[in-house]
C-alpha cells in the first residue's frame, strides 16, 4: 500500500456502509484472510464486502456486477452475487460491492479428499458455465486466448521458477499446447482464473467458486486446466470423461495452460518466501503439486487410449 492509498479497516467499511447502505451498517464485520486485487470483509452471516485494493482499475468488479446476476441462476454451485453497489467517494475513492457470501474453506487452506466427487462437481459446473457468450460479453487479452498468445507470460514464469530437472518436460508440455489447434467454436463463458484460492471446499469436495474478476468470452481450455490445478492426482481422466466436451486439442491446450498456472503459483509462493508484495507463501507447494500432476498425466499424449479421459471428445 502506498502512502496515497487509504488503509482499509473494519471502521472504514462500516463508515462506507453507513453512508451508502445504512441498513447494513449494523451487521458484524470481519476481515477475510487473503485477497490482493480486492480485499474481502465478511458482513453478517450471508454477505461480504469486496473492496478494490491493488486492482489498477474497477473493471473486474464492474464485470462481476454486470454479469454474475446473469450467470449465477444457472450455475450448479454457489457463486458470489452482487446485491449492493458501493461507489467511489471522498472517504474511499475506489469501488466496492456487497455480495452474497459463499460458505466453505478456500482450497489453498484446505484439501480435497473426495476426488471423484470433486471431479464430477467441477465438470458439472463447467458444463453449465461453458455456453456461448453474448456479443457484448467482456473480452480479455490475458485470459481465454490460445496458449500461443501467452508465450511471454509462460517464459517469464518458466525462467523464474521452473526446477532444472523438470525444465525439458515442462517446455515440451507448453510447446505441445502452443502447437495444438485453436478453439473453433464460438467464444464461451469462462471463469479464466480457477486456482486454489478461487474455489472453496466443504466435506472434502468442491462447494463453491469465487472471484469472477477475470471472466470473459474465450477458449474453455482456460478452465479445463483446473483438472490438474485443482483436482487431486489421478482424477483428471474422470473429470474429462464427465465433462465430455473436450477433444484432443482442447486437452492439449488445457494441459499447457495448467503448466503455466502451476508455475505462476510457484512464483507467487517464492515471492511470499521473500516477503515481496502480493506473495503467497503457501501457494508454492500447491503450484509444485499441480505441476507434478501435469507432468504425470498422459491424457494429451494418448487421448484415444483406454484411459477414460481419452473418451472426452
Amino acid at each position: 500500500m502506498t502512502t496515497s492509498e487509504t488503509e482499509i479497516t473494519a471502521d472504514l467499511v462500516r463508515d462506507l456502509l453507513q453512508e451508502q447502505h445504512p441498513d447494513l451498517a449494523g451487521l458484524a464485520i470481519h476481515e477475510v484472510a487473503g485477497g490482493w486485487g480486492n480485499q474481502m470483509w465478511r458482513l453478517g452471516d450471508e454477505l461480504a464486502v469486496r473492496m478494490q485494493r491493488m486492482d489498477p482499475t474497477p473493471e473486474p468488479q464492474l464485470k462481476e456486477r454486470r454479469w454474475l446476476p446473469v450467470l449465477a441462476p444457472r450455475l450448479p454451485l454457489p457463486v458470489p452475487t452482487p446485491v449492493r453497489f458501493g461507489e467511489p467517494s471522498e472517504r474511499f475513492p475506489k469501488h466496492w460491492t456487497v455480495m452474497t457470501w459463499v460458505p466453505g474453506e478456500p482450497l489453498d487452506h484446505a484439501s480435497i479428499s473426495r476426488g471423484d466427487h470433486a471431479a464430477d462437481t467441477l465438470a458439472g459446473f463447467l458444463r453449465a458455465l461453458h455456453v456461448e457468450a453474448p456479443a457484448d460479453a467482456p473480452a480479455s487479452s490475458d485470459f481465454g486466448a490460445h496458449p500461443k498468445k501467452c508465450t511471454d507470460g509462460f517464459d517469464h514464469f518458466f525462467d523464474a521458477v521452473v526446477p532444472d530437472d523438470l525444465a525439458d518436460d515442462v517446455r515440451a508440455v507448453w510447446d505441445d499446447a502452443v502447437a495444438a489447434p485453436e478453439w473453433e467454436g464460438p467464444p464461451l463463458w469462462v471463469h479464466g482464473d480457477l486456482h486454489p484460492a478461487n474455489v472453496v471446499v466443504s466435506d472434502g469436495t468442491l462447494s463453491g467458486i469465487v472471484d469472477f474478476g477475470a471472466m470473459c468470452a474465450g477458449d474453455p481450455a482456460w478452465d479445463l486446466a483446473a483438472a490438474w490445478v485443482l483436482l487431486p492426482a489421478g482424477t483428471a481422466a474422470w473429470f474429462f470423461d464427465r465433462y465430455a466436451r473436450a477433444d484432443e486439442a482442447a486437452i492439449r491446450r488445457a494441459r499447457g495452460l495448467a503448466a503455466m498456472k502451476s508455475l505462476f503459483l510457484m512464483l507467487m509462493g517464492r515471492n511470499g518466501d521473500r516477503g515481496l508484495p502480493g506473495g503467497k507463501r503457501h501457494w508454492g507447494p500447491a503450484g509444485r503439486a499441480a505441476l507434478d500432476r501435469v507432468l504425470q498425466s498422459d491424457l494429451a499424449r494418448n487421448p484415444g487410449s483406454s484411459d477414460p479421459g481419452g473418451n472426452a471428445s
